[in-house]
Order: C-alpha cells, then sequence, then structure tokens
C-alpha cells in the first residue's frame, strides 16, 4: 500500500463499497489511496560518442497518465547503475529500428509486479519485478524493443480511436433499440473486434520487437525465452494473483499464450546469426546484484502471512490460509478457493465522529444497524458490523490508531463460525510495533552468487528467504526449467534478506 507523497498514510477513502455484492473482484477495483512517489528516473545519454537529442513529447494527458502510473506502482526506483544499462541498451535499440528519431523516456518503478508498458508519447515503464525475472540484457531488451515497437506502430493512439468508435456504435444502437439482445450483440461485437486488434497488436510488436533486438546484436530468442520466464512466473501466483487492477502482471496485458511463445522462436529464427547472440547476462547480473525485490518496506510489505508497515508502525497477521498481497491502493487476502476474502485500508474519519456513526454513514450499502457495536482493540478504540450482498456477506471492523481509522473488510460467500473466528483474530493481531521490529524491517534483495562444487539446485533454494515456494521460485529466477541443475561458476540470483 503507497502512502501519499511526504504524508505517512494512504489516500483518504471515498464511497468504496456502493456496489457491495461484487466484493469478490472489487475487493481491488474500488480506490482508496492514490499517491506514491513522484519522481522519474530517467534514462541517461551515454556522453561518450555525440547523440542527436530525442525529445519525448509531453502533453497534459500524457503528464496525468505518467503520475497515475507512478501512484499505482510505488513511484520510481532509483537506481543510476540500473538507469545507466537501460539507458546504454535502449540506445543500442533505436539505432537499430526503423525510427532513430522517435524519442523514449524510461522510468523504473518501483514494484515488485512484473510489469512494462508505453504511452504513445515514448514513455516507456519497466517495473524493477519485471527486471528482477529477466535473466539477461536480451530478455529486458526484448521487452523494451516489444513496447516501443507499441509506439513505433502507434497501437496506443489506434487502440484509442478504436475505443471511440465502439462507444459511438453502442450509443447509436443503445438509443435507437429498446431490444435488449440486439444491444448485447452490439456490445459484445465491438468487445470482440477490440479483444481481437489488441491480439492483433500484440503479435506484430513482438514482430517489430523481436527484429530491432536482433539488429542492435542481442539474442533474438530472449523475447521466447521471457515470455515462457512470464508464464512459469505467472503459475506461482495461480490462487493468488494480485486484485489490484492497475498492478497487474505483464501477461494481464500481454498474453503470452504457446501460440505467441511459438510465433516469437519462428520470427527469432529468421534473425538468427552468430552477430546477434549477446545476451550480456555477466553485466546484466552485476548490475541487478543488490536490488530491492519484492515489496518495499516504505510502503508496507508481507512476511509470509503478517504484513507490517514501519513507517506507519504496526503489524496484523492473516489467517494461514490467507494469500496477502501489497497493492497500491489496499492489502488483499484472498483464502485457498476463494470462498473468502478480506481488504485493509486506511481513511481519514473527522476526529468529533464516532467509529459506530462512520460505519453507519453510507460508505458501504446494506449495513445491518443492528450489528453496529463499539468494541476495543489491543487499547485503541474500534468498532464493528455486519453487511450483506446478493452472494457475499460481510464483516467490518474499523480502528483508529495514531490519528487515523483503518478499515478490515472481510467478505464470504456465507457467514460460517470459521469465517467469524478468521475475521476476529486477524484484528485482534492488530498492533504497535515494537522500536526493534522498525529498525529490523529491510526490504528482501536479490543477490547474486557462484555456484559452488556440491550446490544444488535444492540446497540453493534453501538459501531463499521470505518468498513462497523457494525451490520453484529458485528455478524461475534463474531461466531454469523443472529438470535443470546448476554447474559449478555458474552466476545465479537468490533472494536474501
Amino acid at each position: 500500500m503507497t502512502k501519499r507523497a511526504g504524508r505517512h498514510r494512504w489516500g483518504a477513502g471515498r464511497r468504496l463499497w456502493a456496489a457491495s455484492a461484487a466484493l469478490c473482484l472489487s475487493l481491488a477495483l474500488s480506490a482508496c489511496g492514490d499517491m506514491g512517489r513522484l519522481q522519474t528516473a530517467a534514462v541517461p545519454v551515454p556522453s561518450s560518442t555525440p547523440k542527436p537529442v530525442r525529445a519525448v513529447l509531453q502533453t497534459p494527458a500524457s503528464e496525468r497518465e505518467h503520475e497515475r502510473i507512478l501512484a499505482s506502482y510505488g513511484g520510481a526506483y532509483d537506481d543510476p547503475k540500473l538507469e545507466a544499462l537501460i539507458g546504454k541498451t535502449v540506445d543500442r535499440l533505436v539505432a537499430a529500428s526503423d525510427r532513430p528519431d522517435q524519442g523514449y523516456k524510461v522510468t523504473i518503478l518501483n514494484s515488485g509486479a512484473v510489469n512494462a508498458f508505453a504511452l504513445p508519447t515514448g514513455q516507456l515503464y519497466v517495473t524493477r519485478g519485471l527486471i528482477a525475472l529477466a535473466s539477461d540484457t536480451s530478455e529486458l531488451s526484448s521487452v523494451l524493443s516489444h513496447e516501443m515497437a507499441h509506439v513505433i506502430a502507434r497501437h496506443a493512439a489506434i487502440r484509442e480511436d478504436q475505443a471511440r468508435q465502439a462507444a459511438i456504435v453502442t450509443r447509436v444502437v443503445s438509443d435507437m433499440s429498446n431490444d435488449p439482445d440486439l444491444t448485447a450483440l452490439a456490445l459484445a461485437k465491438t468487445k470482440l473486434t477490440l479483444a481481437s486488434f489488441s491480439r492483433s497488436q500484440e503479435f506484430e510488436a513482438d514482430g517489430i520487437g523481436v527484429g530491432i533486438s536482433a539488429k542492435a546484436h542481442f539474442d533474438p530468442y530472449g523475447a521466447a525465452r521471457f515470455l515462457t520466464a512470464m508464464e512459469r512466473n505467472a503459475a506461482l501466483k495461480a490462487g493468488s494473483a494480485s486484485l489490484d487492477p492497475r498492478v497487474q502482471d505483464f501477461l494481464s496485458s500481454h498474453p503470452a499464450t504457446p501460440e505467441r511463445v511459438q510465433n516469437a522462436q519462428t520470427i527469432a529464427k529468421q534473425y538468427a546469426s552468430p552477430d546477434n547472440t549477446d545476451h550480456d547476462r555477466e553485466a546484466y547480473l552485476e548490475t541487478i546484484d543488490n536490488m530491492v525485490y519484492g515489496d518495499d518496506p516504505s510502503e508496507g510489505f508481507v512476511r509470509a502471512h503478517r504484513f507490517l508497515h514501519p513507517k506507519l508502525g504496526f503489524t496484523f497477521v492473516a489467517p494461514e490460509t490467507f494469500t496477502l498481497d501489497n497493492t497500491a491502493q489496499a492489502v488483499i487476502g484472498v483464502r485457498e478457493g476463494g470462498s473468502q476474502a478480506m481488504r485493509f485500508d486506511v481513511v481519514r474519519v473527522p476526529a468529533e465522529q464516532s467509529l459506530g456513526e462512520y460505519l453507519n454513514s453510507g460508505w458501504m450499502e446494506n449495513v445491518d444497524k443492528a450489528s453496529i457495536e463499539d468494541i476495543v482493540v489491543n487499547s485503541f478504540p474500534a468498532a464493528t458490523a455486519t453487511a450483506r450482498g446478493d452472494q457475499w456477506q460481510f464483516r467490518i471492523y474499523v480502528l483508529r490508531f495514531n490519528g487515523d481509522v483503518y478499515r478490515f473488510i472481510f467478505a464470504g460467500r456465507q457467514t460460517t463460525t470459521e469465517s467469524e473466528r478468521n475475521a476476529k483474530e486477524t484484528v485482534n493481531s492488530f498492533r504497535r510495533l515494537a522500536l526493534e521490529e522498525i529498525q529490523a524491517a529491510r526490504p528482501l534483495r536479490i543477490k547474486v552468487i557462484t555456484v559452488q562444487p556440491g550446490d544444488t539446485v535444492e540446497s540453493l533454494s534453501h538459501r531463499m528467504a521470505g518468498v513462497d515456494h523457494p525451490m520453484e521460485r529458485f528455478r524461475v529466477l534463474n531461466g531454469l526449467d523443472a529438470h535443470a541443475q546448476v554447474k559449478v561458476r555458474d552466476r545465479v540470483k537468490v533472494v536474501v534478506d
């Protein structure tokens, strides 16, 4: 959860739960916090050889979108070595492209999500989570060249035009017809057109991107390798994927179907030659050594089933059957199987308003007024209530801590003794962090080590700290398939605290 810039809080709440019956998905669709750290890590231009200035056209709309992206992804990640590597890589790609006059500005986002995207202006974004997943510079170059291809081919602008046309068609059909079947058919057709067009864009961007990487003398198979790595990474997250719609992984907007991976391999064969086999693995690993991995403690972080926020000074523990995900707007928890979920966030409530009055103030519909009860949680004033939707039952807790009001919202298909116990135990675990806990809070980091005699995938995975499925995570991070073994003197990534 990000805090408002310069202030140790998440954004103030809004009317979040007007559609409370849809909490199964809307736990993360309702934004209640916005601002991260608003700074940009621009790609430096190496000064060894003069280059023409390739300006990125800034517009009010692109500036607004830029700030929205920063807010959604924890702000910019400041790492001069990494910025220099990306700057050098982008310069090689630009020089090899058909549009060397197009300017690009790259922002490294301070997020553990695996994502990258581009604005029509040439602003490119890549998360440190994606950088951590890549095994070498050729894989990173495949992502950057793919996003550059979207800019070169004007995909974003074309998509906006298509969306406007679809909206016009839908409005005209709706205005002219009272037949719901006809209206639904028009909506389905326009959405299908946009979906197939988006798929076409991805394949075109793959073709352009692989070509650019190959012409820049990077290994053209980097794209297929990285698409495969992302599929495997997504499989590890199955059942615990982020519900935050603005912090979805790359695959949510760039589907890596087997057909697409095969297509990337086919395209790479056309460019494969002894002149473009540069992986640049050693330099890449040296650059990302000690990079922050996963959540940044300054924004709160998850360790197993515990959430800690050192700056705000609190922690709580979710049930063992829940998987926690710290998004830009809230902490989201989902029970195995999806039958229960929870959301934790913060809002500003006037000091003179009691917590019981807040629960009854209309920010969430269908609250059972008779269920509102004032309570105390670990010496903090609190209140609780229940609410009912069409398909979900809710238990809500709110408590005051350091002048803010924190909300726990639990949802279940039905209210059971277990769901009530899970909610109560989670809320009762909310407490102030001790000074030594705050001082000990530090981020996980990528550590690059050399494989020694006797080391195995199994033994090295035991050195992974703070991650789920350590052996599988080690294999994915290092591009090792299910049966591959490490070799002495190999350089590999492990996650340490």
